[in-house]
């Protein structure tokens, strides 16, 4: 796949991860691959393959006769995607852990700053993530970061489908407290509390679902 088209893919790929997780386009609603190729000016081709890569990614499913739709999703997959994500978040920290410096701390501390004056939920979404990823970045594990980007972009999608109340301002406790670890060299405190940090950010999200 020659460069051109590449981009393309990733352009189609990017916007309609963003639609599914944002729940712009709901569970079960068909991606009708004419209307995208024409709102992207693009040949059938590009938009097939986006649509795999949506499938690899888990936010739709080609079902016969039916054609490609937007994944569903329940209880147990927000259960899952949380214990994963404890695991092995706290694995790639373990690895990101002597690597860590000043900039990886004042990046941290800039997300955490950016999410307690988030005025909406998608604003904050978007600092947590840059935390989370922040933190754990230097791990030198490739795999293990794109698949933590996947179950990020799934808990996102948990997120924006179940939060219906008006947004309020919130502390980072817990993140304030990691990053204080961190800094401290207490590996073993920072994993302690980002475990359990997922987990119980995964069963609120069960609770609302």
């Amino acid at each position: 796949m020659d460069h051109h088209k590449r981009t393309i893919v990733e352009d189609i790929t990017s916007v309609l991860a963003d639609r599914i997780v944002r729940g712009e386009l709901l569970p079960d609603e068909k991606l009708r691959q004419d209307h995208i190729a024409e709102e992207f000016g693009a040949s059938h081709v590009p938009v097939r393959e986006a649509f795999r890569q949506l499938e690899a990614r888990g936010l739709a499913v080609s079902i016969p006769r039916r054609g490609v739709r937007v994944s569903t999703f329940d209880v147990s997959e927000a259960k899952e995607v949380a214990e994963m994500r404890s695991v092995l978040e706290v694995l790639a920290l373990r690895h990101a852990f002597p690597h860590l410096n000043a900039q990886t701390f004042a990046l941290a501390q800039q997300a955490i700053d950016e999410g307690e004056k988030a005025q909406d939920i998608y604003t904050w979404e978007d600092a947590n993530q840059r935390f989370h990823r922040t933190i754990v970045a230097d791990c030198k594990m490739p795999k293990l970061l794109a698949t933590l980007d996947d179950l990020h972009v799934a808990s996102a999608r948990f997120l924006f489908a179940t939060w219906k109340s008006k947004w309020e301002t919130r502390i980072e406790h817990d993140h304030r407290t990691i990053v204080r670890a961190l800094k401290n060299g207490d590996i073993e405190n920072a994993a302690k509390v980002l475990e359990r940090h997922v987990k119980l950010t995964g069963r609120k999200l069960s609770s609302f679902l």
